[in-house]
């Protein structure tokens, strides 16, 4: 039902076709495009712009996670999108919150509008703590610092926002970019040249999507671990678990989405474990900009290279399927100098930093 917040702004439940197989409506287009045009109006950038048809799977809710969305509209016109998701991993009771306005209505008392909704709507079904990542680009504003030590962010219209709001930020992550040239290939290689000398004992196994069986196991181990190994500063980001009906959900959601992934590994030689991952993915119906998604080396496995190993080789094997692709982006916390490091050595420059927020609910 939808709910009048001010003016002449209404909120409204989206509603998705009841098909899996069923093409997004108009609505979804409309939706999609506010989306889009709310991240380029604070990033000033267009790599994260998705189409109706790809954004549709990860609009729907899973074993995983809970998912509710709602527009935004002024009189008759679409201006924003907010979405409620809630982790099944914390059993409900942490959800992430997103709220994209465009910029043309800024400052007007929508978002927080939408905001109390959110938050109504979480404490209803039992959520007790909400995230927010938010890219703040580089600017003159003050600087809001990571409890961390590490990175800072400015203090600009959403920090603003979600500090008024009552939310902490907990964590920042760093926003890089490899760009393609001859020197970066070249850089590279040599990187990767050194990594496979230094991890004597393991070597490189490689797949698309969807994952052979008899990597299944291996690759749900490191998957669990993503979600304990990984720097989380005070998130309190849930335990997942992961086994092989997840990855069978994990591997149909890029399916659906029209993306493209290669799964970079390094196996133990003495053992056959896989103990070090990297993922790349590209929008094959029609994007042209890599996501480099996680990387992860086993804590038991650490000290022998292998994160460069198979990052390395990974974007090597990337860049002769993909020579269309001009550039790499990646996330990493202030934090994780072992990665950072690794992205540093092979070109990565950073481009822009997100913000990790935290609101408990009380």
């Amino acid at each position: 039902m939808a709910i009048s917040l001010i003016d002449s702004v209404t909120l409204h439940p989206l509603e998705l076709p009841a098909r899996a197989d069923a093409a997004p409506d108009e609505i979804l287009r409309r939706y999609a495009d506010v989306r889009n045009r709310s991240i380029s109006d604070v990033t000033g950038r267009h790599e994260d712009d998705v189409t109706a048809e790809s954004l549709l799977p990860m609009l729907r809710s899973n074993p995983e996670v809970a998912r509710r969305q709602w527009y935004i509209t002024d009189s008759d016109d679409m201006v924003g999108v907010a979405t409620l998701n809630i982790l099944a991993d914390a059993q409900g009771r942490t959800a992430i919150a997103i709220i994209s306005l465009c910029k043309a209505v800024w400052g007007r008392g929508i978002g927080s509008a939408v905001a109390a909704h959110i938050e109504r709507t979480a404490r209803d079904v039992g959520v007790r703590r909400l995230l927010a990542w938010v890219e703040h680009p580089a600017s003159t504003a003050d600087r809001v610092p990571s409890p961390t030590g590490f990175g800072e962010i400015p203090r600009d219209h959403h920090a603003r926002f979600l500090l008024r709001h009552g939310f902490t930020l907990e964590q920042v992550e760093r926003v890089s970019e490899l760009r393609w040239s001859e020197d970066s290939v070249q850089r590279v290689r040599r990187a990767h040249a050194d990594a496979r000398r230094r991890a004597e004992g393991y070597r490189v196994v490689q797949w698309m999507l969807p994952t052979p069986a008899e990597h299944v196991a291996g690759y749900a181990w490191m998957k669990e671990h993503m979600s304990t190994d990984v720097p989380d500063a005070a998130l309190g980001m849930p335990a997942e678990k992961w086994d092989a009906d997840r990855i069978a959900r994990h591997d149909d959601r890029y399916r659906a989405r029209g993306q493209t992934v290669l799964v970079t590994a390094a196996e133990h030689t003495a053992t056959g474990e896989l103990c070090a991952y990297n993922e790349l993915a590209i929008d094959t119906t029609g994007g042209v900009i890599t996501h480099q998604e996680d990387t992860l080396v086993l804590s038991a496995h650490r000290g022998h290279r292998l994160g460069m190993l198979v990052k390395t080789a990974g974007l090597l094997t990337w860049r002769e399927e993909h020579p269309h692709s001009p550039a790499v982006i990646t996330y990493n916390a202030e934090e994780n100098r072992p990665m950072l490091d690794i992205n540093e050595a092979i070109g990565f420059a950073p481009i822009s930093y997100v913000g990790a927020w935290k609101k408990d609910l009380t």
